[in-house]
């Protein structure tokens, strides 16, 4: 079977009697990419899940708005990004947490608890030490570390230079080596 193109999606979705089917086509081509995406931000299951429905309904109200400045993949994680980190700031507030600290306990708490995460204990420290990252620096992290999203792609999500982002995902990579070395 030959892959979706976006093309594809995008002619079938800029038309009023095929855009249902253009839909379905992105949905089918991008929903475990945009699942996991959240998933590597928010660290829950049920949260990722959430998220996935509320980036699925922005694309469908926002589709065919797309200018194709970037690629479609890049503009869904763009979506997935920005949902995550607005997610994370709204549970932040809504759980009462004000400072690094109180977040930090909580995700190793999360962590420990996760019926979803592998038994396996270096995976468990992984992601605990990925949730432990700066929202931001988490996103990059995760987008280079697990995606393989080239620099020049993350400047059109977050803006700012290659460089810039190179050194976030450097300073996230020694975060993690360090906290992966004192457990």
């Amino acid at each position: 079977m030959e892959p979706i193109k976006d093309q594809d999606i995008l002619d079938l979705f800029g038309q009023e009697k095929t855009k249902e089917q253009g839909f379905n086509l992105l949905v089918k081509k991008y929903k475990q990419e945009i699942y996991y995406s959240i998933r590597h931000l928010v660290f829950s299951h049920e949260d990722a899940n959430d998220i996935s429905q509320n980036v699925l309904i922005k694309i469908w109200k926002h589709l065919d708005q797309f200018r194709g400045d970037a690629g479609l993949k890049t503009w869904i994680k763009k979506i997935c990004v920005n949902e995550s980190l607005t997610f994370l700031e709204r549970k932040k507030k809504m759980l009462n947490i004000i400072d690094e600290e109180g977040y930090n306990d909580y995700i190793t708490k999360t962590v420990a608890e996760d019926r979803f995460l592998s038994s396996d204990k270096i995976q468990q420290l992984l992601e605990q030490a990925i949730q432990l990252l700066p929202e931001k620096q988490r996103a990059v992290f995760t987008l280079r570390y697990y995606d393989e999203m080239p620099y020049e792609e993350m400047t059109k999500i977050f803006g700012g230079s290659e460089g810039g982002l190179k050194a976030s995902y450097h300073f996230a990579v020694q975060k993690v080596e360090e906290f992966l070395s004192k457990h």
